[in-house]
């Protein structure tokens, strides 16, 4: 019994530890999470769009690309910043992928509009996918040609390195869902309510079925 301790214990312990090691780092990849910065016009709408897919824990509205730090909402579409409105998505690589989001995106926005969206004039409301690193440029490089294929049109939303992301102000930030009220052409509607108007007034969703067709993504959504 002595001899068997001796011999057998340290070689249970050691793969003991080697299985922890494993679990502890299957745990740590399954728990890591990418994230995806893209411009599409106004953020409300690509926020509200992406907080839709199944993987996507967190989207972000805010600003990028621009000259300014930490600019506010009112020094960005006055123009003169640099800056896009964009969204920084959160997601689980393990349930939706780079490729997947990608593509989602390009078929949720006009990519052949190079003036702004819908809309929404100015450069602050272009088109653009930024990128951290030589994979999400491959991916987008090859994201942008397939799109381009299928729409059989030229598409003019850059890729650009991605830079620091400031996130817009709180009342930004969900503006899709919340019951805050605020006032409208319309009169006092909640910003849930006003959403959907200017949504439908803008334009968005029916110009993206008129392009992209079934193709179209989150248009009606």
């Amino acid at each position: 019994m002595t001899l068997f301790s001796n011999t057998f214990k340290p070689l249970l312990l050691g793969l003991a530890i080697a299985l922890g090691v494993v679990a502890e780092c299957d745990e740590a990849r399954a728990g890591q999470t990418q994230t995806a910065i893209l411009a599409g016009g106004c953020f409300w709408c690509v926020e509200a769009d992406f907080e839709k897919v199944k993987g996507v824990s967190e989207v972000v509205s805010g600003f990028t690309g621009g000259t300014v730090a930490n600019p506010s909402y009112k020094q960005v579409v006055r123009g003169g910043t640099g800056h896009y409105e964009a969204v920084q998505i959160t997601y689980d690589p393990d349930v939706v992928s780079y490729d997947q989001i990608l593509s989602l995106f390009l078929r949720s926005v006009d990519p052949t509009d190079a003036g702004g969206q819908f809309c929404d004039r100015g450069d602050s409301y272009r088109t653009a996918i930024f990128v951290s690193d030589p994979a999400q440029k491959a991916a987008a490089e090859k994201a942008k040609a397939s799109a381009q294929s299928a729409l059989g049109q030229k598409i003019v939303t850059p890729i650009v390195a991605a830079g620091p992301f400031f996130p817009a102000e709180a009342y930004h930030q969900d503006y899709y869902k919340s019951s805050d009220r605020v006032l409208t052409r319309f009169g006092v509607k909640t910003k849930a309510e006003a959403y959907k108007l200017y949504r439908k007034g803008c334009g968005r969703d029916a110009r993206v079925r008129a392009l992209w067709g079934d193709a179209a993504a989150f248009a009606g959504s």
